[in-house]
């Protein structure tokens, strides 16, 4: 790690990756598809198990497609899932640390960054990093969600709990869990003039998205690497852990639970 990354609190824990495998260009990037065409080259940072890159790739193909993350092993699972999708020939993987791409200025038409800049210690400088790569007139496309932007109901103590907790993990890792709100400032301070700035939603509910995401988090707070984090920090107890699952679970097995996440979303002009 540099002075500038922060504690990826999430982990890839196997309930980490069935949230994030699920991920689409559609349901993840679809402020930045109008803006995609055949030939642009295209970088995605915090690639993650490829499932936004894989779309993102057959959409400006044949251009050329790099992605990165600073984790070998989920590149590994990206390059897979990049096979399987049938675009495996057209991406490159490489690990990297985004405050220091190893490209040279200009190479990329778009660059693109989904649910990273919440994660590292430099948001802004991590947006000149990407801007620098970036051709001049390209995109820089960012979207995080913000965490206080969650409403869920019924308003359980247990999840109540669990946000206060998540924020406090977040914060002391040296990230920001708000960061959907601050996208546009960040961009403003990193120096784009051109920015567009929007907000998406992702929403679970009914009998089969709600316990879905309850189960993924049910598990995520006692078996990722968010719990160990909680526990190594002092802010929980594995009996607090616990009493979080089961008010996930709890909220699942209600037939009115529902759940919203706020994302913000940037649109930046090189």
């Amino acid at each position: 790690m540099t002075d500038r990354e922060v504690t990826y609190i999430h982990g890839h824990h196997e309930s980490v990756l069935r949230s994030h495998a699920w991920r689409t260009a559609q349901n993840s990037a679809a402020y930045l598809l109008p803006h995609l065409r055949p030939g642009l080259t295209l970088l995605d940072v915090g690639c993650g198990p490829g499932t936004i890159t894989a779309d993102l790739a057959a959409l400006v193909a044949p251009g050329r497609v790099v992605a990165v993350d600073k984790e070998p092993a989920i590149l590994e699972q990206a390059a897979a899932h990049a096979a399987d999708a049938g675009v495996g020939d057209r991406i490159e993987f490489a690990a990297a640390d985004v405050h220091k791409l190893d490209f040279p200025d200009g190479t990329f038409d778009v660059v693109h960054a989904h649910q990273v800049l919440q994660h590292v210690t430099d948001p802004v400088g991590a947006l000149r990093e990407m801007r620098r790569v970036c051709k001049p007139g390209g995109i820089v496309a960012a979207r995080d969600g913000d965490y206080s932007g969650f409403f869920w109901y019924p308003q359980l103590p247990e999840l109540d709990a669990w946000l206060r907790l998540y924020l406090a993990v977040a914060r002391a890792g040296g990230g920001e869990p708000d960061a959907g709100r601050r996208l546009l400032a960040w961009a403003h301070e990193a120096g784009f003039e051109d920015v567009t700035a929007s907000c998406a939603t992702w929403c679970y509910a009914g009998d089969r998205d709600r316990p879905w995401w309850a189960g993924l988090w049910a598990d995520r707070v006692t078996k990722s690497q968010f719990a160990r984090e909680a526990l190594d920090r002092g802010l929980a107890t594995e009996a607090d852990l616990h009493a979080l699952s089961k008010g996930w679970l709890a909220w699942g097995a209600d037939p009115d639970g529902w759940l919203s996440i706020a994302h913000g979303e940037i649109l930046c002009r090189a």
